[in-house]
């Protein structure tokens, strides 16, 4: 077995016999001294209160029905909207990048079109399904995930349960599932918050950031609604730079010396204006009770975001000292149309309806709706010499989408000991591609001729079976598994007509909850887990200074996984847990390059990611709590017959270590949290060529902390006041990250 490596290349970690051998040791350890405190502690009254508390924290993701926390299956971390609230969360995913075992980006916090999640080494947006209260937000054409217009007001929690699930959830949960909840207000509540930030040093981060958020909320005999709107918008800063290979001839000056990230000469020159972005999202809840068990839910979101760029900027200066767009050295010239960025956006709408009942001990929930990516746009301008800053020739790119889903549960004692949930599911995913030129960049109505058309349709049926056993009263059993049968048809691209594809999936999974003392939870998991290749990477044909072509016939990828850890209450407050985890994936989707000019997409051979998650916390009081953890991950290639030069090496956009480590706590009408955050280096080619750290484009190891205080006041008003990156570092994540902002913000609530 192959030793798991450390970062720099020299030393090494341990083998994984031996790591789990040591984390079993260290495990049982604490185990036993803990429990042995307990014991001790075990004289003195319990507190009930406490105890009733904990019963009641629940979740439902990992199970597809509501479970104690402390007797869910899988390694389950469960992110409350109070702490939402009181930590500095400019956006949804932003909360997700505390969690253990998950790396989570977006390199301009709301400003860049998606996310960037991955969980325990499983690289890829589409390769971890997100929800939001049942409904999968992960786009029908490419699989990417957005959580623009969600407010994070609305939510109650966020869910994430790691592993494979696709047992339960089918396509898209191999790493995992994140599944936001948003609330359902139990009585009258009225909410208004503006804020509004900036960065510390202008020009290094977003400028004149502004937020608003507004919300109703009611319940009237055995009607509720929620209803809220939210809106972010800012002028941004330059984060994308104009860097060029050749130099300015003699006699200009003013640019920059640099190197690309595999070392080579580069030069800056300039760059593409101030990228600013904005979203908005609007989301009405309607639920009505008809008895205790019974309710049916009716909702509508939609939601926009749109990013464009303002002029750009150059630093190159001629023999008289003027500014100039472009120049010619040699054989290269760079023109004006190198300075410039087009803008982009989207839109979404929701509609979802979802009824739930009880009849003789049998509860079921039917949900279904409709998830429309109407508008998914970007504008290039064009790269001749008559594209200029005023406009000229460009491209208009859009991919509209659209799913219907629909879903039924159906969950039920069984004798005594046993719960058995089943169902089963249908999807409908279908998505377009095209561009229209146009003859002014800067006029999206400028649209004439149209080039590269594609798209396609596909249809996912599925059936699920969860079987939960109670072995003994402290040791439970949950043995599952899913049929998926997925078909493909009405392809097309501007080769014409492709032919219908088709692929059948069984994904089963088995997992115990194992309890030998009051104190102690003991979880181990396994199964598969699958995605089938998206309409995007099976009909779109891309065309650039490069091609890649399609491929209808690609293959579903898989992984087998496994998991085993405990969690264990210490001493008064405290509690520390270890979970040691496995991945073995097959047919990943890859773009093989076959030249210069030519790529194409393919099944490769196999990839394993293991490592482990460790993480501790400990109450000072009913009011402050410290806490830390740490994740090492070794996700490489094993095989990969398109690219040799990949086996061995990491896997893009996988980081080996991360950790967190923080403090949050409540004095009177004050709260206030400190989280530090540690990514080590992560890259972005197949080779780990990408070795040059601190230049434009490169994937930095960087430690950043955020800082949150907020004030109270005895009536409706709340004050905060937030930090970004407190200690100002300096580091790229592709962009140049932003450095030190500041965020103030008031609420008022009634």
């Amino acid at each position: 077995m192959n030793p798991l490596s450390m970062a720099n290349g020299n030393a090494r970690f341990c083998r994984a016999p031996g790591l789990t051998g040591m984390l079993i040791q260290a495990v049982l350890i604490i185990i036993f001294l803990s429990n042995m405190l307990n014991a001790q502690e075990s004289g003195s009254k319990p507190d009930e209160s406490k105890k009733e508390k904990e019963l009641k924290e629940v979740v439902v993701t990992a199970t597809r029905s509501e479970k104690a926390l402390t007797d869910a299956p899988g390694s389950i971390e469960v992110i409350a909207g109070k702490s939402l609230e009181n930590r500095d969360t400019q956006s949804l995913d932003g909360a997700l990048k505390s969690v253990p075992g998950m790396y989570s980006r977006r390199e301009l916090m709301f400003s860049t079109l998606q996310p960037v999640i991955n969980i325990r080494g499983i690289a890829g947006q589409n390769r971890t399904l997100v929800m939001m209260d049942g409904i999968t937000l992960n786009e029908p054409r490419a699989g990417a995930a957005y959580f623009d217009g969600i407010a994070v007001d609305d939510v109650d929690r966020i869910e994430v349960v790691k592993g494979p699930f696709s047992s339960l959830y089918g396509g898209y949960a191999m790493g995992g599932v994140i599944n936001v909840i948003t609330r359902m207000p139990q009585k009258r509540d009225f909410t208004l918050k503006s804020g509004f930030g900036n960065s510390w040093s202008e020009g290094r981060g977003f400028d004149s950031l502004f937020s608003e958020y507004i919300s109703y909320g009611d319940r009237i005999g055995k009607f509720s609604l929620l209803t809220s709107y939210s809106r972010k918008w800012s002028d941004g800063y330059p984060y994308q730079l104009n860097v060029q290979t050749t130099a300015p001839p003699a006699g200009y000056i003013g640019y920059m010396p640099t190197t690309g990230y595999t070392g080579a000469t580069a030069y800056i020159v300039g760059d593409k204006g101030n990228g600013s972005p904005w979203n908005d999202g609007l989301d009405i809840k309607l639920q009505y009770d008809f008895a205790k068990a019974t309710k049916l839910g009716i909702r509508y979101m939609r939601n926009n975001y749109r990013y464009e760029y303002d002029d750009p900027n150059t630093i190159v200066k001629n023999a008289a000292g003027d500014l100039v767009f472009g120049y010619a050295n040699g054989s290269q010239t760079v023109r004006e149309a190198s300075y410039l960025a087009g803008g982009g956006g989207r839109t979404r709408s929701i509609y979802d309806l979802t009824f739930e009942t009880e009849l003789d001990s049998i509860k079921s929930k039917i949900q279904g709706g409709v998830v429309d990516q109407g508008k998914s746009f970007y504008i290039t301008p064009g790269s001749g010499a008559t594209t200029t800053r005023t406009g000229g020739p460009g491209t208009y790119s859009d991919a509209p989408a659209r799913e219907y889903y629909a879903d039924l549960q159906l969950t039920a004692p069984v004798f005594t000991k046993q719960i058995l949930t089943w169902g089963g599911s249908f999807h409908n995913d279908n998505a377009d591609s095209i561009t229209y030129n146009l003859t002014n960049w800067k006029d999206e109505d400028s649209k004439t001729t149209t080039s590269s058309p594609s798209g396609g349709a596909a249809n996912t049926y599925a059936l699920f079976l969860q079987d939960e056993i109670e072995l003994a009263s402290n040791l439970t059993a949950y043995l599952g598994g899913r049929l998926d049968w997925w078909k493909t048809y009405d392809g097309y691209n501007s080769s014409g007509s492709i032919a219908t594809g088709s692929a059948f999936s069984a994904s089963p999974k088995a997992a115990i909850v194992y309890k030998p003392f009051d104190k102690t939870s003991i979880r181990a998991s396994g199964g598969k887990a699958f995605r089938p290749p998206s309409l995007y990477e099976l009909y779109s044909n891309y065309v650039g200074s490069y091609t890649i072509n399609a491929n209808p016939t690609l293959k579903p990828e898989t992984t087998w996984s496994w998991d085993a850890g405990v969690e264990q209450e210490l001493w008064h407050g405290a509690k520390a847990t270890a979970t040691y985890f496995d991945n073995y994936m097959s047919d990943l989707i890859y773009t093989q390059t076959i030249s210069s000019v030519l790529r194409a997409r393919v099944n490769i051979g196999k990839a394993r990611s293991r490592g482990v998650e460790v993480g501790a916390s400990q109450k000072l009081n009913e009011n402050v709590r410290i806490f830390g953890d740490f994740t090492y991950t070794n996700a490489t290639v094993t095989e990969n017959a398109a690219s040799v030069q990949s086996v061995g090496k990491q896997l893009v956009d996988v980081p080996k270590r991360m950790y967190n480590i923080g403090i949050e706590g409540a004095y009177r009408r004050f709260t206030g949290t400190l989280v530090g955050r540690y990514v080590s280096k992560r890259y972005q080619t197949d080779g780990n060529t990408d070795v040059i750290n601190h230049v434009y484009t490169s994937y930095d190891p960087f430690f950043t902390a955020d800082a949150k205080i907020s004030y109270r006041f005895p009536r409706l008003v709340t004050l905060s006041f937030s930090i970004d990156n407190l200690f100002n570092k300096d580091y790229y994540t592709y962009y140049k990250s932003p450095g030190r902002s500041w965020y103030s913000e008031a609420a008022f609530r009634f």
